[in-house]
C-alpha cells in the first residue's frame, strides 16, 4: 500500500450554519469535527493526519485531540485566507516521503473509508481520483429572477465530495500553478485542471453528507449513531 497522508480542512466558520463554528458544535457526543478526525485517525490506511485550523481555534483542536485519544502521528497548521490557501499549507505539511495526500472536509464526519481506500488506489495508479456521486435529479438553469430557463441535460454529471485524493507531486504541482497564475479554484480537482491532470470519480452510493446547514445535523447524527 500506498504511504498515506491525511489533510483535514478545518479552518472555515461555516457561515450557512448560523451557529458560531459548526466544526464546534456537539453531535453524537462530540464536535462535529471530532468525528471526522478520529474516523481518520483509525483509518488502517492513514500514516498520518495533518489538521488546518484558524490560528485562534488551536487550543479547542489540542483539546479535542486528548479527548478523542489519536492513536496516529498529528500535527496543527494554520489556514489561509482562501480554502486552497488552507488545502496549500496543509499539502506541505504532510510527510514529504508521503505518496498519497486525501484531503478532507472537516465537516463531512461519515466518509466510508471501504470507498477512501478505493480511490487511494486509484490516485496511486493514475495520480487522482475523488469520490462522487452520479447526479439523478432532474435540472435547471435559472434567471437572477429564479424562473427556468432551460433543463441541464444530467447524463454524465456528477456531485463530487471529499476526501479528494492525489498523488502527493500531483497536488503540488496543481496547487503551485493555481497560486502562479492567480486562479481561485472551489476545490482541488479543479486545480487538476490547470495542469490537465485527468481525475478518476470513484463512485460513492454510501451517505457522505457534509454538513453545512442546521437540516443536515439530524441525519449525519443519525449516521454516527449507527456506525
Amino acid at each position: 500500500m500506498p504511504k498515506v497522508s491525511i489533510v483535514i480542512v478545518a479552518a472555515g466558520i461555516g457561515k450557512r450554519m448560523g451557529q458560531g463554528d459548526k466544526l464546534f458544535l456537539e453531535v453524537a457526543g462530540l464536535p462535529l469535527v471530532g468525528h471526522t478526525w478520529r474516523r481518520f485517525d483509525r483509518f488502517i490506511d492513514a500514516s498520518e493526519l495533518v489538521v488546518v485550523a484558524r490560528k485562534e481555534s488551536h487550543l479547542l483542536f489540542n483539546q479535542l485531540a486528548k479527548k478523542i485519544e489519536l492513536t496516529k502521528p498529528w500535527c496543527l497548521v494554520d489556514g489561509g485566507a482562501e480554502r486552497q490557501d488552507s488545502v496549500w499549507n496543509g499539502v506541505n505539511a504532510t510527510d514529504p516521503s508521503a505518496d498519497i495526500v486525501a484531503i478532507q472536509d472537516g465537516a463531512r464526519p461519515c466518509s466510508p473509508l471501504d470507498v477512501v481506500s478505493q480511490a487511494i488506489l486509484s490516485a496511486d495508479e493514475s495520480g487522482a481520483a475523488v469520490l462522487a456521486k452520479r447526479v439523478t435529479d432532474s435540472l435547471k438553469r435559472g434567471d437572477e429572477q429564479s424562473q427556468i430557463l432551460e433543463t441541464v441535460i444530467r447524463d454524465n454529471l456528477w456531485s463530487v465530495q471529499t476526501p479528494q485524493v492525489f498523488r502527493r507531486d500531483v497536488i503540488l504541482n496543481a496547487l503551485t500553478k493555481v497560486r502562479d497564475q492567480g486562479l481561485i479554484v472551489t476545490d482541488d480537482t479543479a486545480a487538476c485542471e490547470v495542469i490537465d491532470q485527468s481525475v478518476k470519480l470513484i463512485e460513492c452510493n454510501q451517505p457522505n453528507p457534509k454538513a453545512t446547514t442546521p437540516d443536515d445535523l439530524p441525519f449525519i447524527e443519525s449516521l454516527l449513531q449507527r456506525s
